[in-house]
């Protein structure tokens, strides 16, 4: 295995001067291309399945499912079982190599200082910076003017997720100063990056014009429904139709109009008081606000402190769409899709063409949603699906009890609209209108009877058949009084997760029928009870907390875990964070991927051809990416290639 540093500088293989008019022809043929394969798995690892049909897609797609499909024999999954490993590097199949794209601290731009590992970068620097502990992630390619994608050149948006702050400043104290809370938030946010593949390896571009930060502090609007909303009127922002940042985001989406989805997920620890007797309102509790806050932000910068400015943690909890291929373009916070806590935004499309967005609130007993949208896409005007996501209707997941199997649960359930005068979301029971229901979505799911879940997360749509399938990570506080088992969450104290499954006929109905895919666990600590996990789970493959998700062209289920790394006790054998594939037809599960010491394996996009994965390392605790003497670790996006040229996983 080779991890190569030197890959974050400077490439200069192409002309940085494309005129804006041949961009907006690329965006074009861009929407075209969605679903086969030609957005290079991105959007089927987001949930992609816009299906259009061109013999480049075709010749990928067969490249793709190499053996093991089709008519051919043996496994889905071509590669060696990695084991458990507890080790401050990453471990790989043989046969495979890993390069450093990017990672925390490099800079975006010439001129720009180097990362420091004493702390002292100024939030100015961070500003210009790749941002802090990577998350979900998707890739852009260009297109030449045949039409075809550029084999050698993409952009890619990158979540930058938190920071650290026992990393971020010198003395690893929370902010003490409105510069720290500047700096905490430029680490977080977004980063876009040009990317270029010389001599077989994809590298980052420094200094290109596509290099981008969206960080806490950048303009962004408001629409859809709730804009404007009084809910949405902060001291800044008077209007409540914009607002200032995005942050804590977690995962990803991606539409087939080349646009990206970034997540807001745990906004509510970026809120305080400076009044520690302030009365909070019940929504506010909800969304877990209170007068304490881990981040430390409110006593040095007003916009959070609830005693001062209570609308403006409203501003958050979003899914913002931004335009990869315009660094002037404003972010929009798209409000029809619900404020929660969004782990990710799974894209896909119905028959007739209109959109669908699946996702998760990740918090213990919160819901899982779907959104579909109003309008068809139109491949062939970019600019009338700008606001497609602006209209549409809204739903949350209501599960049966399955059919009493604790090893193989399996039943049905429905999508219950959240539209303000049905299903009990009226004034007399305290949602007035449209932009209530959105802004406290979470109550509007209690209102209407929703499953409390167990922490869903990453959700993907399999490209083969359309099933889709949703990580629960886990729920110490299953089996509570409040919190009591049922059907696609059937154990209590949940340790380990689970990897839900469901089926609809179309994306767009309102029924479904569900079971788990795999129950995650440990047998050789727990044999022969419910927490030694499901069948396909044994010594050799076991996880736990399953979190990242989503699917390569050929059908590959890659999942990505964020959870105890002690390896002792009930997590003895399973070593350090890991990602593994799956073979939905068979079940079969590998492991492929372990990370170093602490992190969180997260975030995952491919290249055109599938020979490229690119796989995020967010927040290690050891020496890892650099190995310096009292150096600081450093969340890392990986390009993992084969040595034979082969498709990733085949």
């Amino acid at each position: 295995m080779s991890l190569n540093n030197e890959n974050n500088q400077n490439v200069d293989l192409l002309d940085d001067n494309v005129p804006t008019d041949f961009e907006r022809i690329a965006s074009l043929k861009r929407r075209s291309f969605i679903g086969a394969g030609a957005l290079c798995g991105a959007a089927l690892f987001l949930g992609g399945n816009l299906l259009s049909s061109n013999v480049l897609a075709n010749e990928v797609s067969q490249a793709a499912r190499g053996k093991g499909r089709n008519g051919s024999t043996g496994s889905l999954l071509g590669f060696r079982n990695v084991a458990a490993s507890t080790a401050d590097k990453v471990v790989v199949p043989p046969g495979y190599d890993v390069d450093v794209l990017i990672r925390w601290g490099d800079p975006l731009f010439n001129g720009v200082p180097e990362f420091k590992h004493d702390g002292t970068n100024t939030a100015e620097d961070q500003e210009r910076q790749f941002g802090d502990n990577t998350d979900g992630m998707s890739f852009f390619p260009f297109y030449n003017k045949f039409g075809r994608i550029d084999p050698d050149r993409a952009l890619m948006a990158i979540n930058n997720e938190y920071t650290n702050y026992k990393y971020l400043f010198p003395d690893g104290r929370t902010p003490q100063s409105a510069d720290d809370v500047r700096k905490a938030l430029a680490a977080e946010g977004v980063t876009v990056i040009e990317v270029r593949r010389r001599k077989g390896r994809w590298v980052f571009k420094r200094d290109s014009r596509y290099n981008r930060r969206v960080h806490g502090n950048v303009p962004m609007a408001i629409q859809g429904p709730a804009a404007g909303h009084a809910w949405l009127r902060s001291n800044e922002h008077p209007t409540g139709k914009t607002a200032r940042g995005t942050f804590q985001n977690c995962a990803n989406g991606m539409t087939p109009w080349g646009t990206y989805l970034t997540c807001e997920e745990n906004f509510n620890g970026c809120f305080g008081s400076t009044d520690p007797n302030i009365t909070l309102t019940t929504a506010q509790k909800r969304y877990g606000l209170s007068a304490s806050s881990s981040n430390n932000w409110f006593p040095y910068n007003e916009r959070f402190d609830l005693s001062k400015d209570p609308n403006e943690a409203n501003h958050f909890g979003w899914v913002v769409e931004i335009d990869p291929f315009d660094p002037t373009s404003t972010p929009v916070k798209r409000t029809a899709l619900g404020r929660f806590k969004h782990e990710n935004a799974a894209v896909t499309s119905t028959r007739d063409g209109r959109i669908v967005v699946y996702m998760g609130d990740d918090e213990r007993g919160e819901f899982i949603y779907k959104f579909v949208s109003s309008q068809r896409y139109n491949p062939h005007n970019p600019k009338a699906n700008r606001d497609i996501l602006d209209d549409g209707t809204l739903y949350v997941a209501k599960f049966d009890d399955g059919d009493g199997d604790v090893n193989n649960p399996k039943g049905s359930g429905q999508w219950i609209e959240l539209t303000h005068g049905k299903n009990g979301l009226t004034a007399a029971n305290g949602f007035n209108n449209q932009a209530e229901i959105l802004i406290h979505a979470r109550l509007a799911g209690t209102q209407v009877g929703a499953t409390r879940m167990d922490r869903p997360e990453w959700i993907a749509v399999s490209p083969i058949n359309g099933q889709v399938f949703c990580t629960l990570t886990n729920n110490s506080k299953r089996g509570s009084d409040d919190m009591p088992v049922n059907g696609p969450n059937p154990r209590a104290n949940n340790i380990y997760g689970q990897i839900l499954r469901w089926e609809e006929k179309d994306p767009s109905a309102t029924a479904f029928e569900w079971d788990l895919f795999l129950m995650a666990g440990n047998p050789a600590v727990h044999p022969e009870d419910p927490y030694d996990g499901s069948e396909n789970i044994n010594a050799d493959n076991m996880f736990n907390s399953p979190d990242g998700l989503g699917f390569d062209e050929s059908g590959r289920l890659w999942i990505e875990t964020d959870g105890e790394d002690s390896n002792e006790g009930d997590y003895a054998g399973m070593g350090n964070n890991q990602m593994l594939c799956a073979d939905p037809n068979t079940g079969e599960v590998r492991r492929f991927l372990v990370g170093p010491t602490g992190c969180e394996v997260t975030g995952l996009a491919f290249a055109p051809d599938y020979r490229t994965m690119f796989v995020g390392i967010q927040h290690p605790t050891g020496q890892f990416p650099d190995y310096l003497p009292n150096g600081r670790p450093r969340s890392t996006v990986l390009a993992i290639t084969r040595r034979d040229g082969g498709v990733i996983g085949a």
